[in-house]
């Protein structure tokens, strides 16, 4: 009986049931509340465009915080905004004196166009013009330049501002607006009755899931992608289609077009007089071109190595099956482009040389100087977005729309609903405006990924990006470049492009064309008052910085695409062949013909 306490204190304890209980509660609670909060950021999410509360909230703060502890700067906006008035004033009373004929206190940027019209010279408009564009002006001189304030919520606060000042612009409103007043008055309220019917039409179109007006003039196979071709390989992930050759003789080196999957792959297929790749084709080029599954909620895991994986290294695989032992060409626009150049930097760290030559159509590698996207990206936005995403497994189109026109609500928000909704008139619907039409959804995966690790972060053009559990260079591709920029680029800007100098170690061929983001690319050659300007790079030529590159680079007029073929004709192994090998190929095998399934999917 001695021995017993001890053998009571090393017997060991029964399973206390109860703390096991408590932690799969406290997994369970916390789960739930995981899920609570990201639907409930999702609902937010749907009516805010994807735009976080938080993240704007934050910004304003830091703004409003060290505005209120720079009393110099205060001092210097009370000082404008009584000069301002001043001047204001005597505006005021030379219109009396002068009319239409006084000159005005405060013009508009030159790209702002709402006020250009002659009316708006005239009493009261005149008035009413000139006090929002000095508003304008003090708010922006009020929302910058502020010491202590964080870059990016500077630019956050600036930009929306400016958001809400364009939303009560004068231009905007019947009663404030002398043009539309005028056109009210000539039709006799007609232009009312037509916008309202173009609300209406356009309000059940939305929400029916249908394509704008007009848009349907456009079949996608017959109007626009219509170059003839089939796909010749498929997957879950994309379709390969190969075009049919229009020449007796082609280039032996095959060219692969990589577009992204934001946006659907004939932009670069549009109507025949304007598509890039019926004009490779009739200049004797073996074209292929990648078309992406537009993904669902099933998709949501897909990342960017499956993209990368399934997507360019099969497509890669295909055509060096079609066509042993070429060297190939590759060309990628805008998304499709970043993930080349990761495929490319990857091939070169594992000695893969099948790429002949490299081309980035508006392509970005380095993420900091990304444009005005960029505002919408740091930590509390990208979680509020990928909470959105979380909930209905893709960013939507509709939601990425949003971002891309508060870029330029001026022209893609304001000017339009003036247009179709008071002015009662409907702009023509071309080509380009249906395929913009024509969006695609992004996966979960796949987008949270591209957004952290290459905008956030920037990943890529800083040596951390990984590809199969290694980081990969750009530094590392040695094949020549050919990169495009857009002078008008709000999505990739020319100067984010021109980076491109800095990271790698190759010959690099410079090329900055006038346009945007899409309108600078398609850029056929009878299209007109285009101009761009080249210049190449060697290895080993000392950097040149963009500024400097604008002065110096060659100038021409017309369309960029002849100097691009010139310079993958510059590139290839050998002269032309015969294009029998292309049309065996094409015969050889009941592949469905282009424009494929992939690219019809809504």
């Amino acid at each position: 009986m001695a021995h017993l306490p001890h053998q009571i204190l090393t017997i060991p304890p029964a399973p206390d049931d109860s703390n096991s209980d408590k932690l799969q509660d406290n997994h369970i609670l916390s789960a739930y509340g995981d899920m609570v909060n990201r639907s409930l950021h999702a609902a937010i999410a749907r009516m805010t465009g994807g735009i976080s509360p938080a993240a704007v909230g934050e910004a304003y703060l830091d703004w409003a915080a060290h505005l209120a502890f720079n009393p110099g700067k205060t001092l210097q906006l009370f000082d404008k905004a009584l000069r301002r008035s001043v001047r204001f004033s005597q505006y005021m009373r030379q219109c009396g004196l002068l009319g239409p004929h006084t000159e005005n206190c405060v013009h508009p940027l030159p790209n702002d166009k709402r006020f250009a019209d002659e009316a708006w010279q005239h009493w009261p408009f005149n008035v009413m013009s000139q006090s929002f564009l000095l508003q304008q002006k003090w708010w922006h001189n009020a929302t910058t330049g502020i010491r202590g304030v964080t870059q990016q919520h500077e630019n956050v606060v600036e930009f929306m501002t400016r958001q809400i000042l364009d939303m009560v612009s004068p231009s905007n409103f019947l009663l404030t607006n002398p043009v539309l007043l005028a056109k009210t008055r000539n039709t006799m309220g007609m232009n009312l009755a037509r916008g309202f019917r173009n609300f209406v039409d356009d309000w059940e179109r939305t929400a029916s899931g249908k394509k704008p007006i007009g848009t349907e003039i456009y079949k996608v196979g017959k109007d626009v992608a219509a170059t003839k071709g089939k796909v010749v390989y498929s997957n879950a992930l994309i379709e390969l289609i190969h075009y049919e050759p229009t020449t007796e003789k082609v280039f032996a080196d095959p060219l692969l077009i990589v577009p992204a999957w934001i946006m659907k792959y004939y932009i670069l297929d549009l109507s025949p007089h304007n598509s890039l790749v019926k004009y490779l084709v009739d200049q004797g080029y073996r074209v292929f071109m990648i078309s992406w599954k537009n993904p669902g909620p099933d998709q949501r895991d897909w990342g960017m190595d499956f993209y990368r994986e399934n997507g360019i290294m099969k497509a890669l695989e295909c055509i060096n099956a079609l066509y042993p032992q070429q060297k190939i060409h590759a060309a990628g626009y805008c998304l499709g482009g970043t993930l080349l150049s990761i495929t490319a930097a990857a091939m070169a760290r594992e000695n893969d040389d099948r790429l002949k030559s490299i081309t980035l159509f508006a392509a970005q590698t380095d993420f900091v100087e990304a444009g005005e996207l960029t505002l919408f990206i740091n930590e509390s936005q990208l979680s509020f977005l990928e909470d959105m995403m979380w909930e209905q497994g893709f960013l939507d189109s509709t939601q990425m729309a949003g971002a891309f026109q508060l870029l330029r609500s001026n022209d893609l928000m304001w000017s339009r609903m003036i247009n179709d909704y008071l002015m009662g008139e409907r702009a023509k619907i071309s080509d380009l405006m249906a395929w913009n039409a024509d969006a695609t959804r992004m996966p979960y995966r796949m987008h949270s990924e591209y957004l952290r690790e290459l905008f956030l972060n920037n990943d890529l053009a800083e040596g951390r990006y990984r590809v199969n559990d290694r980081p990969v260079a750009l530094s590392d591709i040695r094949v020549p470049i050919f990169a495009v920029g857009t002078v008008l680029d709000h999505v990739a800007p020319w100067r984010s492009v021109f980076k491109i100098h800095l990271l790698s170690d190759t010959e690099v061929t410079f090329l900055l064309t006038s346009g945007g983001h899409n309108a600078g690319i398609v850029s056929e050659p009878s299209h007109p008052n285009r101009r761009y300007q080249i210049k190449t790079k060697k290895s080993s030529d000392v950097y040149t910085d963009p500024d400097a590159w604008v002065k110096s680079a060659s100038q021409y007029n017309g369309s960029w695409w002849p100097e691009w073929a010139a310079w993958l004709r510059r590139q290839q192994s050998r002269p032309q062949v015969s294009a029998t090998q292309t049309n065996k190929i094409l015969r050889a095998h009941e592949f469905a013909h282009a424009p494929g399934r992939y690219v019809l999917e809504m």
